[in-house]
């Protein structure tokens, strides 16, 4: 596999498990198998390793292969951290025994199961997207449009402008409905999502119910979700559902 000799990699081997990098308990498996050497039939004692130490010798082995591995094993670790998560592309085309459509329902049912408040649950939402990089500034600016559209759907006011009339100086707690920890502090004053009453925030929950259930069906009918399709669909889905759509930058800025 990483093109090095049968001593070296069990050198590695050695190594690993005297690092206490994994236990030999839980990766080596022995089997007995039947060999012929001639004309005799011979019993050998073989070792048999699971995934985690292959992973584990790649890492160490020096070899082009080696290197190879670790080259790829960085790239889809770096993507791993930056998304979330990893696609493999030509699982996708050829899915063989895996299906990229039933693991993408699965994560779809966790994100409606979570816990999670509502804009967590829209960006995980949109991070399934085959083509979300989080580090795309334009990916960045498409969420918060969003944001800005269910926070219009609802109040017909966008995020800058619910702040400036909601906002109270004089009432408790500055009018906020909602605010993190046990006092009000200086970064909660500016978010809009803080001055929605109960019914309001009922009403974005709903919103965002209705962005999972297209999803599903999206990919129950094993279609791909992309970030494009959600910028030609966000503003029709809230008009089919016959909600105020934000078509304009508002009144006032957040400037």
């Amino acid at each position: 596999l990483f093109d090095t000799t049968k001593q070296n990699a069990s050198l590695h081997i050695k190594n690993v498990l005297a690092d206490g990098e994994l236990t030999e308990a839980a990766t080596v498996k022995e089997s007995l198998t039947v060999q012929h050497e001639g004309k005799r039939r011979v019993k050998r004692r073989t070792l048999l390793y699971n995934l985690h130490m292959i992973l584990a010798v790649g890492y160490r082995v020096r070899s082009p292969r080696g290197t190879q591995f670790r080259q790829w094993a960085t790239h889809h670790l770096s993507e791993y951290l930056i998304k979330g998560f990893v696609m493999d592309d030509e699982r996708l085309k050829n899915p063989g025994g895996w299906d990229y459509f039933d693991e993408l329902l699965a994560r779809i049912r966790e994100i409606r199961a979570s816990e999670k408040r509502f804009y967590q649950k829209i960006r995980d939402l949109f991070a399934l997207s085959s083509d979300y990089r989080a580090d795309d500034r334009d990916a960045q600016l498409f969420f918060a449009e969003v944001q800005n559209k269910l926070l219009y759907a609802v109040t017909r006011q966008t995020a800058a402008e619910i702040v400036v009339a909601r906002a109270d100086p004089d009432a408790p707690n500055m009018a906020l409905t909602h605010w993190s920890g046990s006092r009000v502090r200086k970064q909660d004053v500016i978010i809009a999502k803080n001055y929605l009453a109960a019914e309001e925030i009922d009403t974005l929950n709903r919103l965002v119910v209705i962005f999972l259930e297209q999803a599903e069906l999206r990919a129950r009918e094993r279609q791909q979700l992309t970030l494009d399709y959600w910028r030609r669909n966000v503003d029709r889905l809230l008009e089919f559902n016959e909600r105020p759509v934000l078509d304009h930058a508002g009144k006032i800025s957040n400037a």
